[in-house]
């Protein structure tokens, strides 16, 4: 029995999220669907590292599952691909140590935000980046973002619907890239809480537009309340950029 780790990149856009689900197209889904035909109908659970929202995209996904069937580790990637639907790829496959878990060896996670600034709605945008056509003001947003670098238990940040019990998560960095009429919000962090990123970015978009001032966010962390910070922004502009091991 091998274990094979992949990199995988979909775009979420008609996933109903990573997880899978009854009667709903998911990411998981798909790809255990996949792996039973080359198995014969035998199930091949999947484990990522963690899930994804509907509509949520991924450039560096990660799963790994074990298989006896005697593929090359790099012939995986292509017989996957030849399997899969348009919208999920496989970047990368590799045999991996058997006590290698995609989820729980992971060290950190990177996110990017895309956010389209024009002023009118693109149409060929409007399922990759969230729309936001208001004028911000990016140093504000550049001093709220350094308030929230480091380690912090992020309770205001994260859905109500949250089970997690410990909240303590480390940030490592936040930047803000804004590339003519797009903005881009890339974080880094040694895990996240459910909705964390979209309510940060949603934060920092009301800092931007003077709703908040900067100087707020160590009040809102303090506070330990969700209603205290921004709103969730949508999922259609959040990407999994990369997991580090």
């Amino acid at each position: 029995m091998k274990r094979l780790k992949c990199v995988i990149a979909y775009d979420g856009t008609h996933f109903e999220g990573y997880q899978r689900q009854p009667e709903k197209r998911t990411i998981q889904g798909e790809i255990e669907k996949v792996l039973m035909k080359m198995h014969k109908g035998e199930m091949t659970p999947i484990f990522a590292s963690g899930r994804t929202d509907a509509h949520v995209h991924a450039k560096g996904q990660v799963i790994h599952f074990d298989s006896p069937l005697e593929i090359p580790e790099d012939r995986w990637k292509i017989a996957l691909n030849s399997l899969l639907p348009s919208d999920i790829v496989v970047v990368t496959s590799e045999e991996v140590p058997s006590d290698f878990h995609a989820r729980f060896s992971v060290k950190g996670k990177e996110y990017h935000y895309y956010i389209s600034l024009k002023k009118d709605r693109d149409p060929f945008m409007r399922n990759y980046y969230y729309h936001f056509p208001y004028p911000l003001h990016f140093q504000k947003m550049e001093k709220a973002a350094k308030y929230l670098v480091g380690t912090y238990d992020f309770t205001s940040f994260c859905s109500a619907k949250t089970e997690v019990k410990d909240r303590i998560r480390t940030i490592e960095s936040l930047t803000l890239i804004q590339e003519g009429d797009q903005l881009i919000i890339k974080i880094k962090g040694t895990g996240f809480l459910y909705n964390m990123v979209r309510i940060i970015v949603g934060t920092l978009l009301e800092v931007g537009t003077g709703k908040r001032a900067p100087e707020e966010i160590p009040q809102i962390i303090e506070a330990k309340d969700r209603m205290q910070a921004g709103k969730t922004v949508p999922g259609h502009g959040l990407y999994l950029y990369k997991v580090y091991y």
